[in-house]
Parts: structure tokens; C-alpha cells; sequence
């Protein structure tokens, strides 16, 4: 029965593999045959004799034709490279004219407007999504440099004046530009009462620092002012990350060992179940030669023995012998059959122990016909549980088949469709 099994499995899997083959050709033959009428058609189809091109800033597109000169059948493929539309000089203007007006915007940044200036100006160098660049000159460059960072050492209370001069230049052709002008005031920026103070100490320690520069080590200074100094290590998180990390690796620990208890014990019943057959089958056999029950026993866990020195360990299998050693130490033989369904903990051997444990106490007589009787129900919860694996197996290939498909369609239909000119 076992070969017969093993043969209608493998017949299954085969069977699967099959569909599946046959699945996927049909999909590629069916987008061939599409493809293959798309393309017949654009080919014949005549174009007009003009390409439109990328629109500003989109760069240019190579087009592949098919060229016929005169009368000839045969045609020439031709490469064409198509420029992006280049700007007419009055939209040149206009173009210049739509930036000049966004720049005070532009360049601001996050001061409100330009008559008090306290954070760094955005002196942009190109205009997002626009063929132009810009180059800047300054007329206070002890004050502000040429990327709109302010030099505070150097700003009046009152504020300081800044001239800003831009040339806006047009990419395609350089001799066309504008000119763009403003005037800023820089203010000392506003600083909080705890910055002021930050700064103040940052000052101190600096002057320090270059009183002392020949001397081996820094003394800081004791006093701010009224005030008394005292200095601290600043408080690090790197105890709480590695704590927190700790606990959290912890829990994922224990989630991934009940995880694995949990698998452990689910492969454990499945191969236990796979067994079953088997055993009830060598159980029949051996009553049906005339042995006892406790002997039939015993045989079976002897052919495993032989077969786990080759490295074969089997759950179903070392449950007996427990059994074996329970009845050698002297624990009844019903008793022992019990204990071994209650190990197993799975319904089949519960029953097998229960019907061997009854038996036993009743007598033997029946027992060979009701062991043949449950090596056909569990011959045939087998089958069913291949038929199962086989459709689980087939569930998850679907995944994997539409992701084909995906594949295959984005390879072949979307470059032929890129490439279709109406």
C-alpha cells in the first residue's frame, strides 16, 4: 500500500506540473498572437510625415522607422533622433518675465520679505523645471556670500543693505538672458534667552581657550558674570538604546521559540500521522503470522531500530518503544498501550491504543479484523491527505504563476505599445 501511495503522489505533483506548463504556454501564445496582430498592423499602417516632439525640458526621443523610397518593396530602416521643442524668442521673453516675477519668492527662503532679512537666502542656480540658470553678484560680500549665507560678524544692528545682481541665462542658447535685481536688509538674528546664554558661554570658553593655548590643559572658566559655572558629561542614550534593545530582542526571542515549539510540534504530527498506515499495516501482518500482540509489537520497534541507525528517527516509532520499556519495567500491558496513545496525543494512535488496551482485557479474538478495518480508513484519510498537500501545493503556485504573467506582459506588451505610433 505504501508504494501504491508513494506512486499516486508522485502522479499528483506530475499532474500539477503539468497544468502549470500548459497554463503558461497558453498565456504566451495568446499575448504572441496579440502582439503579432499589433505589430502587423503598425507596420502596414502609413505614418503622417511628421514625429512630435518632447516638450521643453524633456529632452529628445529616438524614433525607429521604416523608410520606403519610391517604388521599391524593400525598405530601409532609419534611426531618427527628434530634439525637444526649443522656446520662440517672444516665449524667451515671457519665459524671463514668469521667473523674474517667482524670484523674490524663490529666493527668500524662510525670511517673510526682503526688508528684514535674519536667516540664509536660497540664491537658486537653476529654476526648478525651467531651461535657465542663474549666476549672482553681491555687493557686500563681507556680509553675505554667493549661496545666500549670512556672515553675522559683520551685520549693523540696525541692519545692512545687500544689492543682489542675477543674470538668467537661457540653456539652448546662452546669448539669451535677463537681468534681475533686489535689495535686501540683513538683520543679527533674534536669539532666545537660553541661545543667548549659549552663546555668551560658548564666547567665554573660546576666549579662554586662546588664553591659554600654551598651558597643557584648559582651565575652564568658574563664573559667568553673578553667575557660578559647573560642568557635567552630557547624558548619553546609549545604556537605555541597548536596554530597550535587549528587551526587545528578548520578547522576539520568546515569540520565535513558541513559534518553533509550535511547528515542531504540527511537522511532529504530520509525520506521525504519515506513519500511521504503515504501523497499523505491520501490526496486521504480524498477528495475521500468529504472534502475539505484545510480540507484533515489539517486532515493529526492532525493524525501526535497525532502520535509525542509518539515521531515520521517526516519533511514532520511539513512542513504541517507550512503550516497550514501560512494559519491561513492569507497568501492564493495557496500561502501557494507553500511556502511549495519551503520548502521541493525536487522535489516530489514541484510538489504536484504546482498541489494543480492550482487546487485551476481552480477549484477542476480532482483533486482526478491526486492525485490517483501520488499515483501510487510515489508508484512505491518507489519500485524502495527499489530495490536500497536492491542492495547497497548487494554491501557492498561484502566486508565483501571476507574478510570471506580470513579468511576461511588462517584457513584451509594454515596449511594443511605447513604440506605437497612431
Amino acid at each position: 500500500m505504501s508504494w501504491n501511495l508513494r506512486r499516486r503522489l508522485l502522479s499528483g505533483n506530475k499532474d500539477i506540473e503539468n497544468r502549470r506548463i500548459v497554463r503558461v504556454t497558453c498565456v504566451l501564445f495568446i499575448s504572441g498572437i496579440l502582439l503579432t496582430g499589433a505589430d502587423a498592423v503598425r507596420s502596414v499602417k502609413q505614418l503622417q510625415p511628421a514625429i512630435e516632439r518632447n516638450d521643453y525640458g524633456k529632452g529628445s526621443k529616438t524614433e525607429v522607422l521604416d523608410v520606403k523610397v519610391g517604388n521599391k518593396k524593400k525598405k530601409i530602416r532609419a534611426d531618427i533622433e527628434v530634439s525637444e521643442r526649443r522656446y520662440t524668442t517672444e516665449e524667451i521673453q515671457e519665459l524671463f518675465g514668469r521667473i523674474i516675477r517667482r524670484m523674490d519668492r524663490l529666493i527668500l527662503n524662510e525670511n517673510q520679505t526682503p526688508d528684514h532679512v535674519e536667516t540664509d537666502l536660497n540664491l537658486i542656480t537653476e529654476i526648478p523645471g525651467e531651461p535657465v540658470t542663474v549666476s549672482w553678484e553681491l555687493d557686500r560680500y563681507d556680509v553675505m556670500n554667493v549661496k545666500g549665507e549670512i556672515q553675522e560678524k559683520n551685520i549693523a544692528k540696525k541692519g545692512t543693505l545687500v544689492k543682489l545682481n542675477a543674470v538668467l541665462t537661457y540653456t539652448e542658447n546662452e546669448k539669451e538672458q535677463a537681468a534681475y535685481q533686489c535689495v535686501v536688509c540683513v538683520y543679527p538674528k533674534k536669539l532666545s534667552g537660553e541661545e543667548k546664554i549659549k552663546k555668551t558661554v560658548t564666547e567665554n570658553l573660546k576666549k579662554a581657550d586662546e588664553k591659554q593655548r600654551e598651558q597643557k590643559a584648559l582651565i575652564l572658566p568658574e563664573r559667568l558674570g553673578k553667575n557660578e559655572l559647573r560642568y557635567y558629561h552630557p547624558f548619553h542614550n546609549r545604556g537605555m538604546i541597548v536596554l530597550t534593545m535587549s528587551i526587545m530582542i528578548g520578547i522576539l526571542l520568546c515569540a520565535l521559540q513558541k513559534q518553533n515549539e509550535k511547528k515542531a510540534l504540527e511537522d511532529r504530527k504530520k509525520q506521525m500521522l504519515k506513519d500511521y498506515p504503515d504501523i497499523i499495516n505491520k501490526l496486521t501482518l504480524y498477528l495475521g503470522a500468529g504472534m502475539t500482540v505484545k510480540r507484533a509489537w515489539r517486532k515493529v520497534t526492532e525493524g525501526y531500530a535497525r532502520e535509525k541507525e542509518e539515521g531515520k528517527k521517526r516519533y511514532a516509532y520511539e513512542e513504541m518503544i517507550q512503550t516497550c520499556h514501560e512494559m519491561d519495567s513492569g507497568v501492564t500491558e493495557s496500561e502501557s498501550y494507553e500511556n502511549f496513545g495519551r503520548r502521541c496525543d493525536v487522535q489516530v494512535y489514541i484510538r489504536l491504543g484504546a482498541l489494543l488496551s480492550q482487546n487485551l482485557r476481552k480477549g484477542t479474538k476480532g482483533l486482526t479484523e478491526l486492525l485490517k478495518l483501520e488499515s483501510i480508513q487510515a489508508f484512505e484519510e491518507r489519500k485524502a491527505q495527499a489530495k490536500r498537500l497536492g491542492e495547497e501545493a497548487g494554491t501557492k503556485l498561484l502566486l508565483p504563476m501571476f507574478l510570471m504573467l506580470a513579468v511576461v506582459l511588462v517584457i513584451v506588451i509594454v515596449p511594443a505599445f511605447l513604440t506605437l505610433q497612431i
